[in-house]
Formats: structure tokens, sequence, C-alpha cells
């Protein structure tokens, strides 16, 4: 297992990753068929999140992608200091401890770069996600009631963040 920052041309191999994401849990923001990107939609996200100083990890498994970690920083001054992280590991990954070396390598990136700030959401009902968060130090600052419609029905997520 191999971990590395993302490059353009990786977009193809992310778009197939991010669309297999979609299909293997109702955790994730778009639905199964709902994500429109197409491989230079992605390249021209991976180029805009390089010039804004945001970070893309991605876990490799012998040539092929199988999970990610994204750090969006803050553009303006005051909120630079910040960032939003977005994390999925495909199923057949998930419980062996990847999400927490991903979590490992964005945080020292996250040192490094002055950020002290680091947040995510979760779904209430995400308990094995929010237990991972957890144990990489984050806490729950607040709840965003009925903050999503997953298969008909209103979801709540957590506000979680962690400072460094």
């Amino acid at each position: 297992m191999h971990i590395r920052t993302v490059i353009p041309e990786d977009s193809d191999l992310l778009v197939k990753m991010l669309k297999q994401l979609d299909t293997e849990t109702s955790f994730m923001m778009y639905e199964p068929g709902e994500r429109t990107a197409t491989a230079d939609d992605m390249k021209h996200r991976i180029e805009q999140w390089e010039r804004s100083g945001s970070l893309f990890l991605l876990l490799e498994n012998e040539g092929e992608l199988v999970g990610f970690i994204s750090a969006l920083r803050g553009e303006p001054r005051r909120i630079r200091h910040s960032a939003y992280l977005v994390v999925g590991i495909l199923k057949d990954y998930r419980g062996n401890g990847y999400g927490a070396m991903l979590f490992q390598k964005m945080e020292q990136w996250a040192r490094e770069n002055g950020i002290t700030r680091l947040e995510l959401t979760v779904m209430t009902e995400n308990e094995q996600a929010r237990h991972l968060y957890e144990k990489m130090g984050f806490y729950i600052e607040g709840k965003k009631e009925r903050s999503m419609i997953v298969d008909g029905r209103s979801v709540d997520e957590y506000y979680m963040a962690k400072l460094l």
C-alpha cells in the first residue's frame, strides 16, 4: 500500500474510484450515478487544488486507487489556517488502518504548512468513520440537523474538528 499526492494524470483513475465509492456506501455526498465529473473536469480540479495550496492524497494498491483524503485549505486570510477534509476508502480496504495512515500523512502536511485547524462533517449514522476521526483526535463541535436526504429520509451530520 502506497500513499502519494495526486497528479493531473490520475484524473481517469480518480473519477473511476470516486464513482465506485458512490456505489459502495451511502455515506458519500453523491448518490450512485449522480457524479458527472469527467476525467478532464477532474484534471482541472487537481490543478486548481495544487494552485490553492490544498492537499489531495491517494491510497494506491498495486497501481489501483483504493482511497483518498483531501484537505481543502481556506483561501481568505481569515481562514487560511484551516482545512476542510474529505476522506473515502473502497469497501474492501476499510478497517485495515489505511484511514489512520491517510490522516497521519495529511496531518504532517498540515503542520508543515501552518494549518492549525482541521474540520470535517460526518453523518451521525456513520459510526465507523466517526470512531476513526475520534481516534485521530477529532471531537464533535455540533450537529447539523436534517443536513441531507439519503434514501428519502433526513440525515443529520456532526461537525468535527481537531486543533493542531
